[in-house]
C-alpha cells in the first residue's frame, strides 16, 4: 500500500546519504605520496631583457662622399683593420698631388734661402774682417777715416743682409711646415676614404650600397664583437641588495625555451627607472645558441643564494592554515597535518627547517579538482 511505499522511499535516501555520509567521511580519500629528502635550495631573482654585445659600432665615414664600393655585408664576420667600404677619391687625390707639389716647391725656396744666407754669412765675416783692419790702420794713421767710415757701412750692410737672410729662412721653414701639414692632412683625407673595421667583429647590419651618397657619421655598416656578449636584463629594484657580481645565472631564450644556458651577472646597475622601478643587470652568456641575434629575448634566473643538504620539499606541496605554514603527512594510513617552520625559498622548492626530516611521507589530494585533506581521513596511494 501507500504507507509501504513510503516507508520504502524513506528506507532508500537513507541509505543513499549514509551511504555519502560514509564515503565523505570514512572512505579512504586517494593521494599522491612524496618522500621527504636532503638537497640542495637555491633562490632566483627573475630578470627579462635582451642580448646583447658589450661591445659594439655603427660604422661611418669621417667624410662625406659617394660610396664606389662595400666589400662586406651582413652576416659576415671580419678582422680588425679588414676593408670594409671605400669612398669615391679621384678629387682628394688630387688635392694630395698638389699638396705634394707645394711641400717640393717650399722645400726647393727653403734650400735657396739657406745658400743665400751662407752666402750673406760669408760676407758678413768679410766686412768683419776688414772693419777690425781698418780700424788698426786709421788709429796708426795710416788710412784715413773716410776709409774707415767706408769699412763700418760695410759692415753695416752685411749685418743687414744675414739678418734678412735669418728671417727668410725662417719663413721658408714655417711655409715648408704649413705645407707639410697640409699634405699629411691630404693623406689622412685620402685614407678616410677606405673605412676598416676597428675591431674582429660580426656585421649585423647594412645600412646603405654602392652609389649610395653619404654624410660623415651616417650609418653605413653596425657591428658587434663576439667576443663578449651578455643579456641586459631588466630586475625589480626589491632585489638590489641580494645581487652581486659573479653570481651565476640561467638563461632561457624564448626561442629554446626549454634549454638553460650557463650565465654569470657581469654588472649591476646603479640606476633605477622611475617608472617600472626596474634596474638592468647585464648578465654574460657563457654560450650562445646555434642561432641567435642582437636583441632577441631572454629570461635569466639570478642565483642569490643556495642551501646545501637541507631538508627540502617540492614549493606546491605547502600549505597554509591561519596564516601558519603546513603540510599534510601520512601517519598509519590517515592525512594529519603538521605546521612546519620554512628557510631557503626556491624558485620549485623549499627548504623545511623544523616540523619535517628526510624519509617522511607528505601526501596531497590526487585529482585536479580534488578537495583539500582533513585531519584523521583515510587515504591511499593514486
Amino acid at each position: 500500500d501507500g504507507r509501504g511505499a513510503l516507508v520504502l522511499r524513506l528506507a532508500l535516501v537513507s541509505a543513499i546519504a549514509g551511504g555519502a555520509v560514509w564515503w565523505f567521511f570514512a572512505a579512504p580519500a586517494r593521494v599522491v605520496h612524496h618522500t621527504v629528502t636532503t638537497g640542495t635550495v637555491s633562490a632566483d631573482v627573475l630578470g627579462t631583457g635582451t642580448l646583447e654585445a658589450r661591445t659594439s659600432a655603427v660604422v661611418g665615414p669621417k667624410i662625406g662622399g659617394l660610396i664606389v664600393n662595400i666589400v662586406v655585408d651582413q652576416g659576415d664576420r671580419v678582422k680588425a683593420g679588414a676593408l670594409l667600404f671605400e669612398l669615391e677619391d679621384d678629387d682628394l687625390r688630387q688635392q694630395l698631388g698638389i699638396a705634394d707639389a707645394e711641400v717640393a716647391a717650399a722645400a726647393a725656396t727653403l734650400d735657396r734661402l739657406r745658400s743665400a744666407r751662407r752666402k750673406a754669412g760669408a760676407v758678413l765675416r768679410q766686412a768683419t774682417a776688414n772693419h777690425g783692419r781698418v780700424e788698426i790702420l786709421v788709429a796708426n794713421k795710416t788710412l784715413s777715416q773716410q776709409e774707415l767710415d767706408k769699412a763700418v757701412e760695410a759692415l753695416s750692410i752685411a749685418t743687414e743682409d744675414a739678418a734678412t737672410a735669418d728671417a727668410a729662412i725662417l719663413e721658408g721653414e714655417r711655409r715648408l711646415n704649413a705645407a707639410e701639414r697640409s699634405l699629411a692632412y691630404q693623406r689622412a683625407r685620402l685614407r678616410d676614404t677606405r673605412i676598416e673595421a676597428p675591431f674582429d667583429a660580426l656585421v649585423v647590419r647594412r645600412d646603405r650600397h654602392p652609389g649610395d651618397v653619404v654624410t660623415a657619421g651616417s650609418s653605413v655598416l653596425q657591428l658587434v664583437s663576439t667576443a663578449q656578449m651578455w643579456i641586459t636584463a631588466w630586475v625589480d629594484e626589491t632585489a638590489l641588495t641580494r645581487l652581486a657580481e659573479g653570481q651565476p645565472a640561467r638563461v632561457v631564450f624564448r626561442a629554446e625555451p626549454d634549454i638553460a644556458y650557463a650565465g654569470v651577472v657581469a654588472r649591476v646597475g646603479r640606476e633605477t627607472d622611475r617608472e617600472t622601478r626596474e634596474l638592468i643587470v647585464d648578465v654574460r652568456v657563457a654560450k650562445l645558441p646555434a642561432t641567435w641575434a642582437v636583441g632577441q629575448r631572454a629570461e635569466v634566473y639570478i642565483e642569490v643564494a643556495r642551501r646545501a643538504d637541507v631538508t627540502m620539499l617540492p614549493a606546491d606541496l605547502v600549505l597554509e592554515r591561519d596564516g601558519v605554514p603546513g603540510v599534510m603527512v601520512d601517519v598509519d594510513g590517515k592525512a594529519e597535518w603538521r605546521d612546519v617552520s620554512l628557510g631557503l625559498r626556491g624558485r620549485d622548492s623549499v627548504e623545511i627547517t623544523n616540523g619535517l626530516r628526510a624519509g617522511d611521507s607528505v601526501v596531497r589530494a590526487a585529482g585536479a579538482n580534488a578537495k583539500p585533506l582533513r585531519d584523521g581521513r583515510k587515504i591511499r596511494s593514486e
